[in-house]
This record gives structure tokens, sequence and C-alpha cells, in this order.
């Protein structure tokens, strides 16, 4: 048996996101729209105060529906940047009411899981990296979906963030080849 992937050290929260989360492959829209708000309130910061706070992130988020969040404004706002439970950016705030009206025109359209999935062919990249040196911080693939979902209005969705976004729904499997992670177990 391997090592796992050097990044999650040994915080047990980090250990367990990594072993039973991180790059397993996720199609439930919702899911996946919530994991690219928090890669995007994660710009700037490390994952593991993102982790920390996800569950009050989920509280204040009101369990990150879309068709909800869609529907706030200034009031929603300014309660978001009075929780000391999240990170209190009012960017990143206003961002996430603007990608939920942009999430619900693509799940209307397409479908938010298959339209994410398509720009990797439908199923997840196997990578074999064998050092965390060698994984990219962005790749064609996350600059394509960047510019995709941005064209279609939302914000926070860099290249490197949407590259993160991938490797945490499983859509490509960056666990280095000795990581006992690595196989894939389907959720």
């Amino acid at each position: 048996m391997g090592e796992r992937c050097g990044w999650c050290g040994s915080d047990p929260l980090y250990v367990a996101y990594h072993d039973t989360e991180w790059g397993v492959p996720d199609y439930d829209p919702r899911a996946l729209w919530e994991k690219l708000i928090l890669d995007g309130f994660q710009a700037g910061l490390s994952w593991i105060t993102i982790l920390r706070k996800r569950e009050a992130f989920r509280a204040a988020f009101e369990g990150f529906h879309p068709e909800h969040i869609a529907t706030w404004g200034p009031p929603e706002v300014d309660r978001l940047l009075r929780d000391p439970g999240i990170v209190r950016h009012r960017g990143k705030i206003e961002a996430t009411i603007t990608n939920a009206r942009a999430y619900l025109e693509i799940e209307a359209d397409q479908g938010f899981s298959p339209y994410l999935w398509d720009f990797v062919g439908g199923a997840p990249i196997r990578n074999s990296f064998a050092t965390l040196a060698d994984v990219p911080a962005e790749t064609p693939i996350s600059r394509a979906l960047s510019k995709d979902l941005k064209a279609r209005g939302f914000k926070f969705c860099g290249p490197t963030i949407v590259y993160a976004f991938v490797q945490a729904t499983g859509m490509v499997n960056d666990h280095l080849v000795s990581c006992p992670a690595r196989e894939p177990s389907p959720r």
C-alpha cells in the first residue's frame, strides 16, 4: 500500500476528505454547483479553511439550493456579510447569487451535470502523476471550462479554481500513482 497524496497532511478532517470525497466522481448537479461555489470561496485561501467552514457555509446558504439562492438580493448579502462562520467577502457572496442564476439556465438548457461532464468526455480522466510537483495548476480543459462558465455569467471560476473543482469532483483523478485512494469508488 502506498502513501496518500501529500497535500492532505495529517489533519483528520483533511485526511477524511482526501480518502472519501476528493477525486470521487460526482454527478449530482446540486452537489457539483455547491463544490464549484466553495472552490470560488477558496480563492486566495487554503482548502482546509473552506473545509472547516463547509457546514457553516451550508447553513448560511440554506443548503446551497440554486433555485432559492437565485432569488436573493441585498438583504441576504448583508446577512451573509455578518455571518462569522463563513468567508465574508462581498464579491464572492454576490457571485454566488449570480452563479445560481447562471446554473439555473444551464440546468434548464442541458442539465448542469451533463454540461460539466461533457468537458471531460463524460468519464473521469485518470492522470498518472508521481509527485505533487507534477500536478498542474490548470489545464486546457480547465481553461476551456472556465471560459465557457464565464461566458454563461459565472464569476470566481478562473482556470485554477476550475481545475481544483474538476479534481475534487472526480472529473479528473489526480491522486498520485502511489496513493491508495487512486482507485475510484463510485458514489
